[in-house]
Formats: structure tokens, C-alpha cells, sequence
């Protein structure tokens, strides 16, 4: 089964084709111009790359958050239209779950943790086990002191928000702290793709018309409240 992966949650882009567990091609990418100029080139250039069409895909899956919330509307609406133009299943894949898959198997507890401002995180925290990996706290936005009260033993840190706060998390935590390379700290396309194929195997695709981004919390930018004379 093919499925090209999509991650627009944070400022590396990432896309990816796998047939099975195995992977045919990937693109990752430094966001300098926005998404919406380029994402349609770049699933263009990867399929060319993959000597691929749409036609020879399965299925998507696409990164839903917690993220960027523009990047996350223009990934969700990319592989929404790419669904409904295909006919084919999508999957939703939590972003800080696909951080997590780039440490496999690591005998540490993992924190994935993406910078949400304000001294704020969206985090997730993660334990491997011989029978697989565990959830241990789902995906929330908290403060930092919040998240060093999860914190009672060793554990590995990885995302941008182990970057931003790594001094402020070390001064709170000691030596329970410890920070992976940041090259993995963004979720791959691959880890996404695997993911969808996983679900969409198992008969647990997601809905196109209802499928949503993981916010967390709503965005800091209101929509500005109507001023008018006239009564409603």
C-alpha cells in the first residue's frame, strides 16, 4: 500500500512516499515562502521523483497538529482536495506522536514538546514498552512549570519547544533532563506516511469532510466583533 505523507504543523515541511515500511521518497524543507506557494509543487516534485502519479497512491495522511495554524489549514485542505479528487482514504496523525517516532525504542521516557509562546508547550509524553509504545500524558498546552510536575525521572526532550525553553526546563528539572539532537526534533514525512498506513490498513481512515486540526487551544488572533447601528 503507497501513501504519501504530509507535515505543514511547523516550520519544516515534510513529505513523504512509502510502500509498506518501506520508504520511496522524502522531501523535507526550511518554510521560507509560504506553504500555500509551494506545497503543490513540492507533492508534484516528490511523485516525479518517486516516478509516480496520484494514481499510483493508496491513500494520504496528513499531520493535524498540535501546530503552526495556518500551516496546519493549508496541509489539512491540500490532502483534503487530494482526497476528494481521488476517491482515496486519509489519515490523521497526531504531530507530537510523529516527533515521537523518531526516537524508537529509546529506554527513556519521551517528551515531545512544541514551543506554543508565552512560555507555553504543546507536549506529549511517551513511554516504549516491549508491547509498544505508551501514552503516558496525551497532547497538552501548558505552562513549563506545569510540565516539569509530570516530570519524576529521566527524560528525553525533543521538538523546537525543548530548543526554546531547553535552559528553562534544565533549571526546573536537573539531570531528569536530557535533550535529543534537534535535527529531530520535527516530525518527517515518513513517520507521518507510516502512520496513515498503519490506520488506513486497519480500517481506521478518517473522514475528509470532518477532519479537523488538533489546536489545543484557540489562536491568539480574534476575528474582530462587528460594529453596527442596525440591530441584528
Amino acid at each position: 500500500m503507497k501513501i504519501l505523507g504530509i507535515d505543514t504543523s511547523t516550520m519544516t515541511g515534510a513529505l513523504a512516499i512509502v510502500d509498506g515500511d518501506e520508504l520511496i521518497a522524502e522531501l523535507r524543507t526550511n518554510v521560507a515562502v509560504t506553504y500555500s506557494e509551494r506545497i503543490m509543487l513540492h507533492v508534484d516534485g516528490l511523485l516525479k521523483s518517486a516516478r509516480m502519479t496520484l494514481a499510483d497512491l493508496d491513500g494520504f495522511a496528513v499531520g493535524i497538529g498540535p501546530g503552526s495554524f495556518t500551516g496546519l489549514r493549508i496541509g489539512l485542505a491540500t490532502v483534503k482536495g487530494l482526497a476528494y479528487g481521488t476517491g482515496k482514504p486519509v489519515a490523521a496523525v497526531g504531530t507530537l506522536d510523529a516527533i515521537a517516532d523518531n526516537l524508537p525504542l529509546c529506554a527513556y521516557q519521551v517528551c515531545t514538546a512544541l514551543d506554543a509562546r508565552k512560555e507555553m508547550v504543546y507536549a506529549a509524553l511517551y513511554q516504549d514498552e516491549v508491547a509498544g509504545r505508551r501514552t503516558l500524558m496525551p497532547p497538552s498546552a501548558l505552562t513549563l512549570e506545569e510540565l516539569a510536575g509530570y516530570i519524576t525521572e529521566p527524560t528525553v526532550f525533543v521538538g523546537d519547544g525543548a530548543k526554546v525553553y531547553r535552559d528553562k526546563l534544565r533549571e526546573r528539572l536537573g539531570d531528569l533532563a536530557i535533550f535529543a539532537p534537534r535535527v529531530y526534533g520535527y516530525p518527517t514525512g515518513a513517520a507521518v506516511a507510516l502512520r496513515g498506513h498503519r490506520d488506513i490498513e486497519s480500517g481506521n481512515a478518517a473522514d475528509p469532510f470532518t477532519l479537523a486540526p488538533l489546536y489545543i487551544r484557540p489562536p491568539d488572533a480574534k476575528e474582530p466583533k462587528c460594529k453596527s447601528n442596525f440591530p441584528l
